[in-house]
């Protein structure tokens, strides 16, 4: 197969995926709110998917080393798209079942990303396709697909019901496997990884990463950005919205403007990222992704303008994952991508859960405004003061190491 089509059919697929989790994103809030009622149960049925997810991407990685990566990614979305069809049958199954299914698809889905992002590099360099671009490329898809996944969610729930709708994210994993299954053939490895014990090869892993400061910091940072930007949507931002424009429509159109920024950015990137800095892009990134959109909403009460720094600000962060994601694939030794890039994944996920209780707790304490500005200072200084520490390095690492197994 053409080195470039395979590259194409592997992000494709992966993209399908991606499209069918966005859509029992929607669906299934809605099946628990339609069978239960209760709020509540709405939030544990999100807690116990992501969870697992955050786990499996970091703990069950050595398996998927030893199983094989091309066919772990075959047989976790195979098994996604069976629990996901079992799920369909939740409101006669109970809701304990329903727990249970989700958090084995949570899990599965755990894995089942990991493996399929360590299989792009190889297919990018068969295909002559420069990393940086292939991950900014992804990024922009991966957001639209977000936007695309989660609007259509919610019109196949009126045009077919939840169950079908459930039944359509089975069938893209199926198509997933499908794709990758008999279309993506990476060529075998010159020597087989040698064998070791689970936990042995998970020390290499967390070994590995925190040998390599340059990653570790990115990912911290990664990781305090998520958290500052999750606690802009779950509290800071619908708070505003309520108290300034009275509209919940508004909060819909501030997100919506930041992801219409990302693509923008995203397309601005994949044309010129590989001819920019990597450290000062990376830095300034951040720095213009987080701060400026909580300055606005706590100086401002003029929705132009709050949209017009959250426009600025979603440019700004369609650097930041793709240059994570390329210093990943380059950084690390083939032998151990699998394990680092599971752990990392876990590490960047971290601060999600940690935003939410920080908005909260924020506001509870200091009131909305002076909360915004307090933590545009605090969110300013934990993004880009870890970088500014940090002594420069050149914006693209030395060879690579020996692919070998940490002791």
């Amino acid at each position: 197969m053409n080195p470039r089509r395979e590259l194409y059919t592997l992000v494709g697929a992966d993209l399908l995926s991606n499209l069918g989790t966005r859509i029992s994103v929607v669906a299934i809030p809605w099946l628990v709110l339609e069978t239960t009622g209760s709020p509540t149960r709405m939030g544990l049925v999100a807690a116990a998917e992501t969870l697992p997810y955050m786990l499996s991407s970091a703990l069950a990685t050595p398996w998927a080393d030893r199983f094989g990566v091309r066919r772990t990614a075959v047989t976790v979305d195979a098994a996604s798209a069976l629990v996901m069809a079992v799920v369909a049958l939740a409101p006669w199954l109970g809701f304990g079942a329903l727990l249970a299914l989700v958090a084995v698809a949570g899990g599965l889905r755990g894995i089942g990303d990991r493996v399929k992002h360590v299989l792009f590099k190889p297919a990018a360099e068969r295909a002559g396709v420069p990393l940086l671009r292939l991950t900014s490329a992804y990024d922009g898809l991966a957001r639209g697909m977000t936007l695309f996944g989660a609007v259509l969610g919610g019109l196949l729930i009126n045009w077919v019901g939840i169950t079908r709708a459930i039944w359509i994210d089975a069938a893209t994993f199926a198509a997933c496997a499908l794709l990758i299954g008999v279309l993506v053939r990476p060529p075998a490895p010159a020597q087989p990884a040698p064998r070791e014990s689970y936990l042995r090869a998970l020390r290499g892993g967390f070994g590995y990463l925190r040998t390599d400061r340059v990653l570790l910091t990115m990912l911290i940072v990664v990781s305090v950005s998520n958290m500052f930007a999750n606690a802009s949507v779950a509290v800071w931002i619908p708070l505003w919205v309520d108290r300034v424009l009275g509209d919940p429509a508004g909060f819909g159109l501030v997100l919506g403007v930041f992801s219409g920024g990302a693509l923008l950015g995203n397309l601005l990137f994949t044309v010129a990222g590989t001819r920019l800095p990597r450290q000062a892009t990376f830095a300034l990134g951040l720095a213009l992704s987080g701060a400026p959109r909580l300055l606005a909403l706590a100086l401002s009460d003029d929705l132009v303008v709050v949209l017009a720094v959250t426009f600025v600000s979603g440019i700004a962060i369609a650097a930041v994952n793709p240059l994570l994601g390329a210093a990943l694939y380059e950084r690390v030794p083939a032998a151990l991508q699998t394990r680092v890039l599971g752990i990392s994944g876990s590490v960047a996920f971290l601060g999600l859960p940690v935003g939410a209780l920080l908005g909260g707790w924020s506001v509870a304490v200091l009131d909305l405004r002076p909360a915004l500005l307090v933590m545009t200072v605090v969110c300013l200084v934990l993004t880009v003061g870890p970088l500014l520490l940090r002594r420069p390095t050149a914006d693209r690492p030395a060879a690579e190491p020996v692919a070998s197994t940490p002791a």
